[in-house]
């Protein structure tokens, strides 16, 4: 029997949209192991659905810790305008929700000084949009 995450990646790649999107949410969890970070940032960058950007980017946003934040950082820097703005709107759905993430911010905080120039420009404009949502 395959394990969450073995399941997971394999739906990952399915053609159904809604498959992709619980992959993206089933595999937030497991941010911070590689094949899964991969595939993961793949997810957010989904050129079929924005659905799939969407619920990915919220779920990660919702696990709210470093290696969680930094993938949707890696997203950010990769995205074109419209994938930006469905990765912004899953941000906001998790620090919206009833049990709003205020680890975020947090996160950002730490990947402002990544080694990675991609992240840290990623994890800027995940602060401004964080900050946004408490005015």
């Amino acid at each position: 029997m395959m394990s969450g995450l073995e399941a997971a990646l394999a739906e990952a790649s399915s053609l159904s949209w809604t498959q992709r999107a619980r992959a993206g949410r089933d595999l937030a969890s497991f941010a911070d192991v590689p094949e899964a970070a991969e595939v993961l940032v793949g997810l957010l960058l989904d050129v079929e659905d924005t659905a799939v950007t969407r619920q990915t980017a919220e779920a990660l946003a919702r696990v709210g810790t470093v290696a969680a934040v930094r993938l949707i950082a890696l997203a950010v820097a990769e995205a074109d305008d419209n994938q930006a703005d469905w990765l912004q709107t899953g941000v906001h759905d998790a620090l919206v929700g009833p049990d709003g993430v205020p680890d975020v911010a947090a996160a950002c905080g730490k990947l402002a000084r990544d080694e990675d120039e991609a992240v840290r420009q990623g994890a800027a404009e995940i602060s401004a949009w964080a900050d946004g949502t408490r005015c």
